[in-house]
């Protein structure tokens, strides 16, 4: 019997599962991501953590033929190699692929970040089957998106395919982001970043009900901002029609660039439902100018879209 692993890489935590030939997830568990750990370290507890729960399920080491990985980063492909990853800083420049066939030999191991994993699950198993053309965009703390053409992941020259968040919209403009420039699209209209606008707005002088549901405008997050714009706050609704604004630029341009009729949103954002992606929706119809049936779908995948999607790596 052979068997594989999916791991997915977060922030805060890593999620691994194991899965049987058909793909049947046999067994996962769950741990969480330590920044302070070197690349070799950080890894090598990941495989302790395997091998745990291969002898947890009676699976001899032996049958794991493949193990894939989904990083928060941006990953050179094939090599498998951090470039930068501002959730695990420890992580830039690592060979992630290399040290897991040291760690692991003779299985086979792909690595890509968690994006193009996602697109990979929602493609062959979620809201995207049978759509040969899908974009999966993440909308969470940080912006990005998965590129499926003719029902393959599509990665560039480098790996680096999809990291349309930091698209620049305004030049020299705007709040910094992480990447290194003002006016990308990710610094206008993500969870991490709308609450620093929020924050400027607070300290300009203007009063919001997101100060007193989070305690301080340092804690303010998207939960909070979701809530007052429901009670009908003028600075939350603010703060979403900007954040629809920019998505929906974002959107319409991949759209132009791609031609690619059908977008799964997936990330911690898509829970505002209609109350972002209704605005988000008449934003990009409103600079479409042509017929074509366009679709708006949330990811399926759930909970276990990481690690579905790091095991189709692997296929």
């Amino acid at each position: 019997m052979k068997y594989y692993a999916g791991i997915d890489v977060g922030g805060t935590k890593v999620a691994i599962g194991i899965f049987g030939e058909d793909k049947t997830l046999l067994g996962k568990r769950k741990f969480p991501s330590d920044p302070e750990l070197s690349g070799e370290e950080f890894f090598q507890h990941t495989v302790s953590v395997l091998k745990d729960l291969l002898e947890e399920l009676s699976l001899p080491l032996s049958g794991l033929s493949g193990v894939g990985v989904g990083l928060p980063c941006m990953v050179r492909y094939p090599q498998g190699e951090v470039v930068i990853c501002a959730m695990l800083p420890a992580l830039n420049g690592f060979g992630v692929k290399a040290c897991l066939e040291g760690l692991l030999p003779g299985v086979q191991v792909e690595v890509d970040n968690d994006a193009h994993c996602a697109a990979l699950a929602e493609s062959r198993h979620g809201a995207g089957i049978g759509r040969p053309h899908m974009l999966y965009c993440p909308v969470s703390t940080g912006l990005s998106s998965g590129i499926i053409i003719d029902g393959r992941l599509f990665r560039g020259s480098n790996g680096f395919a999809g990291e349309s968040g930091h698209t620049v919209l305004t030049p020299g403009k705007g709040i910094p982001c992480g990447c290194g420039n003002q006016g990308c699209v990710q610094s206008y209209s993500s969870g991490g970043m709308i609450v620093r606008h929020i924050r400027e707005w607070i300290a300009q002088g203007e009063t919001t009900l997101m100060t007193q549901l989070a305690g301080s405008p340092e804690k303010i997050d998207a939960r909070h901002l979701e809530m007052a714009a429901r009670a009908g706050d003028a600075m939350a609704l603010r703060a979403l029609d900007q954040m629809a604004l920019y998505l929906g630029v974002w959107v319409f341009n991949l759209y132009m660039t791609l031609n690619i009729d059908c977008f799964v949103f997936g990330g911690g954002l898509v829970n505002m439902g209609d109350l972002l992606f209704g605005r988000v929706r008449k934003v990009f119809d409103s600079y479409r100018h042509t017929d074509e049936k366009v679709n708006f779908l949330f990811a399926q995948c759930g909970q276990d879209a990481g690690i579905l999607g790091a095991l189709e790596l692997l296929f």
